[in-house]
């Protein structure tokens, strides 16, 4: 054998026969399955932060969906209307509850209005005073009431027993905070599953391409991370309001479990779908991509980033379909520009 070939061996490293391949798959899996499970363990302990952490978005969708906008009017030449928050002292108007009340002996029900003024109580705290008497079923509350209304603070978070998600069987809280967690301890896994599967196949590789792993571990991460952000904090809030307007109309019980296998779905696959500019960056320097082919192959992206968003979002209408192409559509674009800047021709042996 000549010096040469002894190079290409060393570079390419020692061929291994399928039951050594085999064996590799076997032991990288079980190190995973570990890890997955010791993260499992140490989620569970905060199954409920976690729980409660993922529940926020649809609880100020239907908080806002239930809560009724009250306008102030002020009094002056001009009629002036603004909202509850902006109100100051002096100005009049009239209020609707939002929701049931107990207000001393009578019980208000939802919808009832009343003229009101803002004016100042014995703490120096604004306030909202009744303007005229509210008849109810059972007592009559006078003019002059203090109404227990603090409207100056934000009640998004705030949700009452009706809005509230459900669930129909005694187990399935539990069943909510395994799937949670196991869910959390895969997101949190990435880095290590990513390095057992770049394990896996680095033998497969040349030596200077084996040498990527460190920042594609990272860039990967970083962009699942990304992408799950994306869904939770700015993809799924005006998604699910949207779900949740198209249900003002119905008497809404959201499934508890349905919830969460939605927000889970679409935040793994925000997450997934972030990775495209960290794979773009490996076939890159392998050399199996290059800018001037993505640029060619944008007509068939489009249609497959398409095809993804359908599957993707939550409904098949066109608005909630385009709110998921249009990140996928951007990592393209940034994927072309991470090939230029990081692509290289591949080695070809003889």
């Amino acid at each position: 054998m000549s010096a040469e070939e002894i190079n290409k061996e060393e570079e390419l490293g020692r061929p291994m026969s399928f039951m050594e391949h085999l064996d590799e798959f076997r032991k990288r899996l079980i190190r995973s399955v570990i890890f997955i499970t010791a993260a499992f363990l140490l989620c569970w302990f905060v199954s409920e932060n976690i729980y409660n952490f993922l529940a926020v978005p649809v609880n100020r969708a239907m908080a806002e969906q239930k809560r009724i906008e009250i306008p102030v009017s002020g009094i002056g030449g001009n009629l002036i209307i603004k909202p509850l928050s902006e109100a100051i002292e002096g100005d009049s108007g009239r209020y609707a509850f939002d929701k049931p009340i107990k207000l001393g002996t009578g019980k208000i029900p939802q919808g009832t209005s009343v003229l009101v003024k803002v004016e100042k109580d014995s703490d120096g705290i604004l306030r909202l005073f009744t303007d005229e008497p509210i008849f109810t079923s059972n007592a009559v509350i006078p003019k002059g009431v203090k109404l227990p209304i603090d409207f100056q603070t934000p009640q998004v978070e705030k949700i009452d027993d009706e809005g509230r998600m459900t669930v129909t069987k005694a187990t399935e809280p539990f069943t909510l905070y395994v799937t949670v967690s196991l869910y959390t301890a895969i997101a949190i896994s990435i880095p290590f599953l990513l390095l057992q599967i770049w394990g896996f196949i680095a033998p497969a590789l040349y030596a200077h391409e084996r040498s990527y792993v460190t920042p594609f571990i990272l860039l990967s991460s970083i962009s699942f991370v990304a992408g799950a952000a994306f869904a939770y904090y700015i993809l799924f809030p005006p998604a699910v309001k949207y779900l949740l307007f198209l249900g003002s109309d119905f008497n809404l019980m959201l499934h508890a479990g349905d919830y969460f296998d939605l927000i889970i779905l679409i935040m793994l696959a925000m997450g997934i779908i972030f990775q495209m500019p960290a794979i773009t960056y490996v076939l890159a320097r392998i050399g199996l991509v290059s800018a001037r082919l993505l640029v060619k192959s944008w007509k068939i992206a489009i249609v497959v980033i398409l095809i993804v968003a359908a599957v993707a979002s939550p409904t098949s209408d066109i608005p909630n379909m385009l709110l998921f192409a249009a990140p996928m559509i951007v990592l393209y674009i940034i994927s072309i520009f991470v090939a230029w800047i990081c692509g290289r021709e591949r080695k070809v042996t003889a």
